[in-house]
């Protein structure tokens, strides 16, 4: 301790007390410079229609301003983009496997990949098999664990109030992994779980195994929805699919959810064109080609045309949420665009532009989006193309929920709309799981 230390030399001392005044000075300048930020992003104007705007402003300054002094860092070559962001996330991890008499929690790996394993417990005495849940975290492939609070509290209270077995996967993150990396650990887990030896290790009933996850995570689990579908290899299948606000397509940052929400807390449209960006391993500097849909030019090629007639929200969203916006289409385009993001015509990446022959073959969808969300109208067309292929589809709409909402159904952050979207999404996992 600085205390023991002093007790060494007095030119210790000296030192330390240079280092901890330099410290604090440098505390006070990031905290000034913090309540500015905060000052200047609270200022920001909300929709009365979203959940506690003002608890909502308070969260997105601290949010926006770590998000800011990272890339900051980054232009100033001191670290990577997100690396910053990525040590604060790490902040709200917990350390290490933490069970109770109701919840047993451990950690292993499927096929190499990392997991934790909530498993309920209420049931070990009986003969009984257990829903189980492959759950896929958030955080644009490249931020959050199933390790951090509002995972970890998500998955444990799953597993409590479904009975279930509830699988976190920790798939690798961008930088370090790029699409299609993401994606492979994402089936390859899936399917070892997928097994009637790995089901019965934690008494799950191979009829009840659902796949979920919320934004970049459900993007991951749609994608994982399909090809296990598809998979002859595999004879036991997802019942049920659960996606929370998913990130489906990059073709179109216009859709009128992305016009009407850009600015919105907690996912602002350039954020999510450069976790894209991350994803595909693309410049960051074609952020602004993205958000100017430069992919599309007049005269598209009959694979880009195929792909724009799935995400063609004119055709696939309800009018009600088209509301007044127009599609938007730029003038020249980037023919080269796609040339240097290969993984935006790619389904595995996004999976709203699966084939209708595939789609039929997905099982049946429980949907949430939120009205004050980038991301609602991915989540809607989705809901279209399922419904058209056949499958049985459950929309379910906040009219005040925003992007990420279920995460704050616990804790000192919780939000009224995060509780309700959880106890929704549960009860619907309940009566169909």
């Amino acid at each position: 301790s600085i205390y023991q230390l002093h007790k060494i030399t007095n030119d210790v001392s000296c030192v330390l007390l240079t280092g901890t005044i330099i410290m604090m000075r440098s505390i006070l300048i990031v905290a000034i410079l913090l309540s500015i930020a905060a000052a200047y992003y609270i200022c920001l104007p909300l929709p009365s229609t979203i959940s506690e705007p003002w608890k909502l402003m308070f969260m997105d300054s601290i949010l926006r301003g770590v998000m800011h002094v990272s890339f900051l860092a980054h232009d100033l070559g001191l670290s990577r983009p997100f690396d910053i962001a990525k040590y604060a996330a790490s902040w709200d991890e917990i350390k290490g496997p933490q069970s109770s008499p109701a919840i047993r929690v451990t950690e292993t790996s499927f096929e190499g990949v990392q997991a934790q394993v909530f498993e309920s417990t209420a049931a070990d005495q009986e003969p009984h098999l257990k829903r189980g849940v492959v759950y896929f975290h958030g955080g644009g492939w490249t931020l959050g664990s199933g390790k951090m609070q509002t995972y970890y509290l998500r998955c444990w209270s799953m597993a409590e109030e479904l009975n279930a077995v509830v699988i976190s996967i920790e798939y690798r993150l961008a930088p370090e992994a790029r699409f299609p990396d993401q994606y492979n650990e994402a089936v390859q887990a899936s399917k070892h779980i997928l097994t009637a030896e790995v089901l019965s290790r934690y008494s799950i009933d191979p009829k009840r195994v659902a796949v979920s996850g919320d934004s970049a995570g459900a993007n991951l689990a749609a994608a994982v929805a399909q090809q296990m579908a598809l998979d002859n290899s595999a004879p036991i299948k997802f019942k049920v699919q659960a996606l929370l606000y998913p990130a489906l397509q990059a073709l179109d940052f216009n859709t009128p959810s992305y016009q009407q929400n850009g600015h919105i807390p907690i996912l602002h449209r350039p954020l999510m064109a450069r976790f894209w960006l991350e994803y595909l391993n693309g410049d960051p500097r074609l952020v602004t080609s993205l958000l100017a849909n430069n992919h599309s030019t007049p005269t598209p090629s009959q694979e880009i045309a195929a792909a724009k007639a799935k995400t063609d929200w004119t055709k696939l969203l309800p009018v009600a949420f088209q509301k007044s916006y127009k599609p938007v289409f730029p003038l020249h385009g980037d023919p080269k665009l796609l040339e240097k993001l290969p993984g935006l015509l790619d389904v595995r990446a996004a999976p709203l532009l699966a084939e209708t022959k595939v789609l039929k073959a997905v099982p049946p969808a429980y949907i949430m989006t939120c009205e004050h969300d980038v991301l609602r109208d991915d989540g809607l067309m989705y809901a279209t193309r399922l419904e058209e292929a056949g499958v049985d589809v459950t929309v379910d709409h906040f009219e005040d929920g925003f992007h990420g909402c279920l995460s704050f159904a616990f804790g000192p952050f919780r939000f009224s709309v995060g509780f309700r979207s959880f106890r929704s999404y549960t009860r619907w996992l309940k009566e169909n799981l």
